[in-house]
């Protein structure tokens, strides 16, 4: 990107980015776009809006509170969803009536939109975007919209017509677009967006120190999401009992009665286990890791390969994260636990064996994008400068 076309982009611009709470990591991704804006983008106004807040009751429950109804009680249901929408003929009767439901359930998120009069809109959840792209088509939207696909799958529903570019995050997303008809020229790999602090370096002995643990110690984290989900003081408790010189760190989240647990079971093993609360300093627990436990969330694994960890990855949700999974276990950066006997058996190999787990951390500094979000904030601000540039012709 030309210094020049950027700046011109930039000059008094307002880019509003749209996403949906159906789980953090669309809103993850939408917040790290804006932390970008705000650390290198400061004469862009970068606006993050949740669309649900702006969409009636019945349909925030829909996409919100019935979507993790599904994946935390009913996941094999959920994956019957999945594959039947990503089947469904975009013109069939589903769709008609969903769109409908859409379009009557989401005027306030327009109406906040067309006054706020962005230059360009970034959505990283298909909702949104196909809301968007109708209005386009009618004319009643004018400025361009472009979407950030927020996992390693495409499903059929964040495909639409008449919006400005797509991002991918890998070469088999964007080769999955190009078969749903997306042209080739509006197609960018650019990675799935993270908040900077994954780009930056972080000292592993101070980190380390300040979570009261041996920074020249091989350490895992452990990972239960912002819910703390995954019964992690059982799962510690567990792995502390293999032997070997490592020590964990366990992210419970808002999780408090696994807080109050993990805190218990870190007094019987002093120095080996850092149990922690919620927090938005995830990257300085990972610059004490050499290896993550998570689910293979879109943002969350993102952020792993950004900071070069590798991963066991466990419980995932059918679908997208199946896919995610699927994607770094082809690439070599991570291992699959599909319960509590195989994940000690993988921590236990991966110690006995440390040139596998070093090859597997090369593998995934390869496929890391720290730079995610500068790219898309820099190739919708080049857009802009262009088109500014015609209308000033």
């Amino acid at each position: 990107m030309r210094e020049g076309d950027i700046q011109r982009g930039l000059a008094g611009k307002t880019i509003v980015v749209l996403s949906v709470p159906a789980g953090a990591g669309h809103t993850r991704v939408a917040e790290a776009i804006c932390h970008c804006a705000a650390d290198a983008f400061g004469d862009a106004t970068v606006i993050h809006l949740d669309a649900m807040r702006f969409a009636t009751t019945r349909l925030r429950k829909v996409y919100t509170d019935f979507y993790l109804y599904l994946i935390k009680h009913a996941p094999g249901l959920w994956r019957h969803v999945y594959r039947l929408t990503n089947q469904a003929r975009p013109d069939g009767w589903f769709n008609r009536l969903r769109r409908w439901i859409e379009r009557r359930d989401c005027r306030p998120l327009l109406a906040h939109i067309a006054a706020l009069a962005p230059d360009a809109v970034v959505c990283t959840h298909f909702q949104p975007a196909e809301l968007l792209s109708r209005h386009i088509a009618a004319g009643v939207l004018r400025c361009p919209v472009w979407v950030q696909v927020t996992d390693f799958d495409l499903h059929r529903m964040w495909v639409h017509p008449h919006l400005a570019g797509y991002f991918a995050g890998n070469d088999e997303v964007a080769f999955r677009m190009r078969e749903q008809g997306i042209p080739a020229q509006a197609i960018h790999l650019a990675g799935i967006p993270t908040m900077p602090a994954f780009s930056r370096r972080h000292d592993r002995a101070e980190c380390a120190r300040a979570l009261g643990l041996d920074p020249g110690m091989r350490t895992f984290l452990l990972m239960g999401g912002g819910a703390g989900l995954g019964g992690l003081s059982q799962v510690a408790q567990r792995l502390l009992a293999i032997p070997g010189d490592f020590q964990l760190i366990v992210l419970a989240g808002r999780n408090l009665a696994e807080l109050a647990a993990l805190q218990a079971l870190a007094v019987r093993f002093p120095g080996r286990l850092a149990a922690q609360g919620y927090t938005d300093r995830v990257e300085r627990l990972m610059a004490c890791a050499d290896l993550v436990v998570t689910k293979p969330g879109g943002s969350t694994v993102a952020e792993c390969l950004a900071m070069g960890l590798p991963m066991i990855l466990n419980a995932p949700i059918p679908g997208q994260e199946e896919h995610n999974a699927n994607f770094l276990l082809e690439q070599g950066a991570a291992l699959k636990a599909s319960d509590l006997t195989t994940l000690e058996y993988r921590i236990r190999y991966l110690m006995a064996h440390p040139a596998r787990l070093a090859e597997m951390a090369e593998r995934a500094r390869m496929l890391g994008r720290p730079h995610a979000a500068r790219q898309v904030l820099e190739t919708v601000l080049v857009r802009c400068g262009q088109e500014s540039e015609q209308v000033y012709a």
